[in-house]
C-alpha cells in the first residue's frame, strides 16, 4: 500500500489560522514562511455562511497578477495531503480559484487567487 502523495499549499489568509486549519482539516498545520513573487493583495467581502463560520472574519485577502515584478505576498507554505486539498477547495468560495505558483524559496505550491 503506498503512502498518500503530500502536496505544498501556499496561505496568505485564513487557512492560516488555527479555527480554518481544525474545522477544514482535523489539524493544525506546520509551515514555513515563504512568499508568492508577482502578485499583490486586496481585500474581498465573503457571504458565505460556514465561511464565515470558520474563519470569523467578513472580508478576506485574494490575490491576483500584478503588473509590478517587484510585488510579492507574504504568507505560508503547508504539506498537505491531497485529500486535504480537496478540504481546501470545499473551504475556499467561487471567488477564487486554485493554481500552481512559484514561490521565493523555489518551491511550487497550489495556492487560492482570484477567480
Amino acid at each position: 500500500m503506498t503512502a498518500p502523495r503530500n502536496v505544498l499549499l501556499f496561505s496568505y489568509g485564513t487557512l492560516q489560522l488555527e479555527p480554518v486549519q481544525l474545522s477544514s482539516f482535523g489539524r493544525l498545520l506546520n509551515g514555513e514562511t515563504d512568499a508568492m513573487p508577482g502578485f499583490r493583495k486586496e481585500m474581498i467581502e465573503i457571504t458565505d455562511p460556514e465561511v464565515l463560520e470558520k474563519s470569523g472574519e467578513r472580508f478576506h485577502p485574494v490575490v491576483m497578477p500584478s503588473a509590478d515584478p517587484s510585488d510579492r505576498v507574504e504568507g505560508m507554505v503547508f504539506e498537505i495531503t491531497e485529500s486535504e486539498l480537496a478540504a481546501a477547495d470545499r473551504y475556499e468560495v467561487s471567488d477564487y480559484t486554485r493554481i500552481e505558483v512559484g514561490l521565493c524559496s523555489g518551491k511550487t505550491a497550489w495556492v487560492y487567487v482570484k477567480a
